[in-house]
C-alpha cells in the first residue's frame, strides 16, 4: 500500500480549492492537511505540517509565487511543490523548477492528469506536456546526465552508505557526533536532492547508483 501523502492546497479561489480537495481525497493515498488562499498563510502551514505535496496557485494575493517557492523549499526540503497556472509554457516551467518546484500543471488539466503527475512524483518522475517535445520547444539537454548524488555532501554520502549497511540512525548520529534530530534534518535534505520521499526509495536509488559506478570503473 502506498504511503498516504500529506497535502497542502493554496488557491485564491475557495470553490476551486474545495473541488481540488475532494478530487485528491477521493484517492486513498492523499490527505489534505491544510488549505490557504495566501502565500503567507501557506508558509506557516508548510512549516508546521512538513507536507509531502503542496499544490499552489501561481498568482497569489501577495503577488506571484516565486518568493514563496524558495522559502518553502528551505523550510521543508522534502516537500514536492506543484505550481498551478494558466500560463502553460516551458520557460515558466524552467523558472519554477529552478526555484524548487517539482512540477507545473495547467489549471485546465483533467483530474487524471493531476493524479498522473502526483503518482509520477512518488517515483521521482516529472511529467511535462507532450506538445513541448513535439514542437521542439524543450531546450537541448547536456550530453552528460546530471547525477543527483553529485549534489550530496561528504557527510550525506557517509550517512547514505551507513543506512544501506543497515546501521541505525542513533548509531550514525554517534559516529558523526551529532544529535539524532540532526540525522533527521540530513535525511530531509538527502531526500530532496534525490527527489525521493522515503528511506526505501533513497536506498533503492543509492544501491542502483553504486552498482552502476562499480560497473563503470571495474
Amino acid at each position: 500500500m502506498k504511503k498516504v501523502w500529506q497535502v497542502v492546497l493554496v488557491d485564491i479561489h475557495p470553490t476551486s480549492m474545495l473541488g481540488t480537495k475532494l478530487i485528491l481525497e477521493d484517492q486513498q493515498d492523499l490527505l489534505v492537511r491544510g488549505m490557504s488562499s495566501t502565500g503567507t498563510e501557506a508558509l506557516e502551514l508548510v512549516r508546521s505540517i512538513q507536507p509531502d505535496l503542496v499544490l499552489i496557485d501561481y498568482k497569489l494575493p501577495e503577488g506571484t509565487v516565486e518568493p514563496f517557492l524558495t522559502e518553502m523549499k528551505s523550510m521543508s526540503p522534502g516537500s514536492h511543490t506543484v505550481v498551478m497556472t494558466d500560463e502553460d509554457n516551458v520557460a515558466l516551467f524552467q523558472q519554477m523548477t529552478s526555484l524548487g518546484a517539482s512540477g507545473m500543471l495547467s489549471k485546465q488539466a483533467s483530474t487524471s492528469q493531476l493524479i498522473h503527475l502526483i503518482n509520477g512524483l512518488r517515483e521521482g518522475i516529472v511529467s511535462v506536456p507532450l506538445d513541448w517535445v513535439r514542437n521542439g520547444s524543450w531546450p537541448n539537454m547536456p550530453l552528460v546526465p546530471h547525477e543527483p548524488f553529485d549534489e550530496l555532501t561528504e557527510t550525506e554520502v557517509f550517512i547514505m552508505e551507513r543506512i544501506v549497511q543497515g546501521i541505525t540512525y542513533d548509531k550514525i548520529a554517534l559516529e558523526i557526533e551529532v544529535s539524532r534530530r540532526s540525522i533527521d534534518n540530513y535525511l530531509r535534505k538527502i531526500y530532496a536532492k534525490l527527489g525521493v520521499s522515503s528511506r526505501a526509495q533513497a536506498i533503492e536509488h543509492y544501491a542502483l547508483y553504486a552498482r552502476q559506478n562499480k560497473q563503470l570503473y571495474a
